[in-house]
């Protein structure tokens, strides 16, 4: 297992359980806003995290009343004089965050318990599962500044549709959690008082199920969705099954399934 100390972030807290990782953004006073530290504790906690066998699911979520506004305006009045080159590192530096959660070969719950603007959307996005509160509120605020969510854009594409992302790219409108939901940018919602036993229930049937089968589930909707069904795609597929069937945890979990009794990773 990989050891990792509280004391490796400033901006994050981090606490491990049964399986369930738990990592909070902490700047409540700042509405969890990115700077180039923040981005760079996410990127390295999920690193950490997805190297680590013990994990099985993340939770991300975050202190006080907003899930994230997205930059700090500490951090853009700094960023306001930089030169192209200064400006495509730093666009690198939150591209390459985003990757680390979106890529994390553990499955990753977003807790989204109030207000996601801008970089908070695209964060949520890079997420497996998405659970909101149902007073939560978005929106995709660039153009308002002159600018564009392009370092989000591979992620909320698809998490808030072509569509729907269409729309709200350009008008740079709040939408509310209810119009999330139905466009399929969150997964469930919950009130305030829910929220928490939502999460906790959807992390228990991750943790449940095979840890090297979620791992393989979630790499599977990554590689095949947008694809042609060629004959390279079935025959990739048909591969896939095959090794999994004939690896000790397949095998486990069939012959538990028949013998009628639990699976060995639930033993453990």
């Amino acid at each position: 297992m990989t050891t990792i100390s509280t004391n490796d972030y400033q901006m994050l807290t981090l606490q491990t359980q049964g399986g369930v990782a738990r990592l909070t953004l902490n700047r409540p006073e700042l509405r969890n806003a990115f700077n180039e530290q923040v981005i760079e504790e996410l990127g390295r906690a999920f690193g950490q995290l997805g190297a680590d066998p013990a994990v099985r699911v993340i939770v991300l979520a975050a202190a006080g009343k907003a899930f994230c506004a997205g930059a700090d305006l500490n951090w853009m009045k700094s960023m306001a004089h930089y030169g192209w080159e200064e400006n495509y590192s730093d666009a690198k530096r939150l591209a390459e965050m985003l990757w680390a959660i979106y890529s994390c070969p553990v499955p990753v719950i977003a807790r989204v318990q109030g207000d996601a603007f801008a970089g908070g959307v695209g964060l949520l996005s890079a997420c497996d599962v998405v659970v909101a509160a149902e007073s939560a509120n978005f929106c995709l605020s660039e153009a308002k500044l002159g600018l564009l969510p392009a370092t989000i854009a591979p992620y909320v594409v698809r998490a808030l549709g072509e569509q729907a992302s269409r729309r709200y790219f350009v008008t740079a409108e709040r939408f509310s959690a209810e119009r999330a939901l139905a466009h399929g940018l969150v997964h469930e919602l919950a009130s305030a008082e829910t929220l928490d036993a939502q999460v906790d229930a959807l992390a228990a049937a991750i943790v449940a199920n095979g840890p090297a089968a979620v791992r393989a589930c979630k790499k599977l909707v990554q590689d095949v969705a947008h694809r042609a069904i060629t004959p390279e795609l079935r025959e990739d597929t048909a591969r896939r099954i095959a090794d999994i069937r004939a690896s000790e945890e397949g095998r486990e979990g069939v012959q538990s399934f028949l013998a009628k009794r639990p699976p060995a990773w639930l033993m453990s």
